[in-house]
């Protein structure tokens, strides 16, 4: 018979001592530890500002939190649980620039002894969203607050301003090609569309240069060129290094009603020997090549890596990414990608012979004539160094000019007396 204690026998004592053990070591052992904050972000830009808190999370939940407006002045109070205050947090109030279009300043501490409280004071009203992101890529968790302004920039009023509300060309204005074409009644518009941005890098080159930067800066200089041109003028979907989902990005060359549509990117493959240059349209039958499929695949997933609010539905989205049912739409597009990648082949190893097509989400504007240039394989250490140099950027932009010169030369653009507003 088993020894007792206290009306217990030593087996019950040994068993409730291993469930108290088991209690006390259990969380840990599942991961119970609380999240930490292993880095914070800033991206302004004038359509908003994203702040991202990226966090460790060993039981896979997103962090619980609460926002609160506050007027006089605007301030948004974001409280969250769960988390301590160190020192990847203490840094965030030095992030915030002056230029910021939307942030005065943050105020971060501890609030509660499981809370930490954020205190962003504003440059004037917004509408925030904020939202959980599962790891992707090279990110972990991330808590991601987007301030947007209460009254977005009108694309299509910039545009009015700095050009005027009349489309025709003025006095004296010469034609794109005075002796190739009819003489254009209007301005035309292009969106240039510098591909990725803020959390989403693009690819990485073996030297360390970003996609991201070299899309943006030939397309800055593409946008000079074109603005010089007496018809012609051109819009930014982006400006600076922050995000914007794919499907925004066809919005805004809709809301301005764009002539065209030009996506600029540098390519990547997983062997560093890939090289040249690639125009790529829309298909609506599947991709051309499996290179194309996977390329397709890889730039589609910009969404996932920059992050995007899934839970917010945008009201024009049905009507911005229809199918491309419009063959004369895709017939124009493949007519700029063949005009393109004749110009470009004249200052870089093309990659293919042809236009390829495969289904790019930011190529779905069923309106307007739309490509995507592939500038060269970022991946490939010869080729990464001539994405960052200058002189090369303003050749490949003095090459996808000439492209839509030549395009516009051939086709016209039908006359309309003023740009309407699309509701």
């Amino acid at each position: 018979m088993a020894e007792t204690t206290a009306g217990f026998t030593r087996r019950d004592i040994l068993r409730f001592a291993t469930a108290s053990l088991t209690l006390l070591v259990t969380p840990l052992a599942r991961g119970g530890a609380a999240p930490t904050l292993l880095a914070v972000r800033v991206w302004p830009a004038n359509i908003y500002t994203r702040v991202t808190l990226e966090y460790s999370a060993p039981l896979s939940q997103p962090l619980k939190f609460t926002h609160l407006l506050l007027k006089d002045p605007d301030r948004l109070v974001v409280d969250i649980e769960g988390v301590e205050f160190n020192s990847v947090l203490a840094s965030l109030p030095g992030k915030i620039l002056e230029s910021d279009p939307q942030i005065r300043l943050i105020r971060a501490g501890r609030f509660k002894p499981d809370v930490v409280r954020l205190v962003i004071e504003l440059k004037g009203e917004v509408k925030p969203q904020i939202f959980s992101l599962k790891p992707v890529g090279e990110y972990s968790h991330r808590l991601v607050l987007d301030l947007y302004p209460a009254e977005p920039p009108d694309p299509l009023m910039a545009l009015l301003d700095k050009h005027g509300d009349s489309a025709s060309v003025q006095p004296g204005q010469k034609p794109l090609r005075q002796a190739e074409q009819p003489e254009i009644q209007r301005l035309v518009t292009v969106v240039i569309d510098p591909g990725h941005g803020g959390e989403d890098p693009g690819a990485i080159g073996r030297g360390g240069s970003y996609e991201k930067n070299v899309t943006l800066a030939i397309s800055r200089r593409l946008k000079a060129k074109i603005d010089a041109e007496p018809n012609m003028r051109a819009l930014l979907t982006r400006d600076g290094d922050y995000f914007i989902p794919l499907n925004q990005r066809v919005a805004k060359a809709r809301r301005v009603r764009a002539d065209l549509f030009v996506s600029v990117h540098a390519d990547a493959f997983i062997k560093s020997t890939a090289r040249g240059s690639s125009v790529f349209v829309l298909s609506e039958n599947g991709a051309s090549s499996s290179a194309a499929r996977w390329l397709a695949n890889r730039e589609n997933s910009a969404d996932l890596v920059g992050g995007v609010n899934f839970g917010v539905k945008d009201p024009h989205l049905a009507r911005t990414l229809l199918d491309l049912s419009q063959t004369a739409t895709l017939n124009d597009s493949l007519k700029l990608g063949r005009a393109v990648l004749g110009e470009v082949g004249n200052i870089n190893t093309l990659h293919g012979g042809r236009v390829e097509q495969a289904n790019f989400a930011v190529l779905k504007a069923p309106d307007i004539p739309s490509i995507l240039v592939e500038t060269a394989f970022i991946s490939n250490p010869e080729e990464e160094a001539r994405l960052v140099d200058e002189a090369y950027q303003d050749k490949m932009a003095n090459a996808l000019l000439a492209g839509i010169r030549r395009y516009f030369a051939q086709n016209p653009p039908v006359a309309r007396s003023k740009i309407a507003r699309l509701d």
